[in-house]
């Protein structure tokens, strides 16, 4: 195991491993800016140009434009410049996570509202394949071996989407120091290593998907679903795409929404990390709550589910219950491998799942009592009705 899984682990809760390699990615091209230029223009990213500073930042917060929902805040941060002219290359990171709520584009916007830039650049570089078609295919040489895409906004945006097995690989040829070696440990530990190959484990999951994928769907039976959508009936009806989550957010689940806005809070009962970091992981099974970013009633909902992590920290999970805007979180879950000692593991698993509706029951009965039937008995705002939110796959993969 490297040093830097081993840091993560450290980390309570839910381990921000993203962040966490974003940071030590910039901080060894910060010291190795040579090797930080070569890439890009192994790519074709860059040219031969001879820049007299090269400045990386992280985590830098950009204000929202007027077109923009939200704040955005930006993995990296390269400023190029020759004396004369600068480049800006901005570059979004993802390893299990995928763009699901259009990130892309708001930091597009944000680069062609750069002042003083010459060449601006916006890279995205992912672990697992997450094509990004919508973009208009620009000036493209068949040879290269990454495609160039540009956004038909003014000035230009040159766009180019990378995978971090292609980094991987670069980095692999001028790994001569121990910082390189460990990147490139924690790398193959987070499955970001030669995913242009197929392994044994690879062709076993293809062979047994479908008997994989009836036993979820077995365990997730009309039983499990009556009781679900009898306990949580909340005023939307939408449902989620169970096959869709699991390609999207790694998990396949069953949900409802619980509020007049849509996905603003919900429960949702299943399958968890489905795509684990390290073969020595297993998926979780169980069902949590989620308020999101905006919802009118967040504070109340944040302060009630504190009290639920006080009061019955041993078995609730916590993520993100902070006053700022993220998707907050409580789980109630247990390990697959609990149950692998069951006889009847199909059994097991369900008589799990009625278990964790009658406790979410218990729970939105003492802990969210100023709600009536998942819904605020306060009346929402105009604004949160403009704001209602579909329930495409897009917008339920940003979930």
């Amino acid at each position: 195991m490297s040093l830097f899984t081993n840091l993560l682990n450290l980390h309570s809760g839910n381990k921000p491993r993203e962040d966490f390699f974003t940071e030590i990615v910039a901080y060894f091209l910060s010291l190795n800016k040579d090797i930080l230029i070569d890439w890009l223009k192994h790519h074709s990213i860059i040219s031969d140009d001879n820049y007299s500073s090269v400045k990386i930042s992280t985590q830098q917060e950009h204000q929202a434009l007027a077109s923009h929902t939200e704040d955005s805040r930006l993995d990296i941060v390269v400023e190029l410049s020759t004396g004369l002219n600068t480049d800006v290359i901005f570059i979004e990171s993802k390893i299990g996570a995928k763009d699901g709520n259009n990130a892309l584009k708001k930091y597009a916007d944000i680069l062609s509202n750069l002042p003083n830039v010459r060449h601006r650049i916006l890279i995205y570089i992912t672990r697992d394949y997450d094509p990004k078609e919508e973009i208009k295919q620009y000036d493209c040489d068949p040879k290269a071996a990454i495609k160039e895409y540009c956004l038909e906004l003014s000035p230009k945006i040159n766009f180019f989407q990378l995978r971090w097995y292609q980094f991987y690989s670069f980095l692999e040829k001028r790994a001569f120091d121990i910082l390189a070696q460990e990147i490139l440990i924690f790398m193959r530990n987070n499955r970001m290593a030669h995913n242009n190959q197929l392994s044994s484990i690879d062709i076993l999951t293809m062979v047994n998907f479908n008997k994989t994928l009836n036993f979820i769907e077995a365990t997730l039976n009309d039983e499990v679903k009556k009781e679900f959508k009898q306990a949580f009936e909340g005023v939307n009806k939408a449902e989620l795409d169970s096959l869709y989550q699991w390609k999207s957010k790694n998990r396949y689940i069953i949900g409802t929404s619980l509020s007049i806005k849509k996905w603003a809070f919900w429960c949702g009962l299943g399958y968890f990390d489905l795509n684990p970091s390290n073969l020595t992981d297993y998926p979780y099974v169980g069902i949590f709550l989620q308020v999101s970013p905006n919802f009118v009633e967040r504070p109340k909902i944040i302060e009630s589910m504190q009290k639920v992590i006080n009061d019955k920290h041993n078995i609730w999970t916590p993520i993100n219950l902070t006053i700022l805007p993220a998707w907050s979180t409580i789980f109630y879950q247990k390990s697959l491998q609990e149950f692998l000692s069951e006889k009847d593991q199909l059994s097991a698993i369900k008589l799990f799942f009625q278990e964790s509706i009658e406790e979410l029951k218990m729970v939105q009965k003492q802990y969210f009592n100023f709600l009536r039937n998942g819904v605020s008995i306060e009346e929402t705002t105009e604004a949160d009705k403009e704001e209602d939110l579909d329930t495409s796959p897009s917008f339920i993969a940003s979930l």
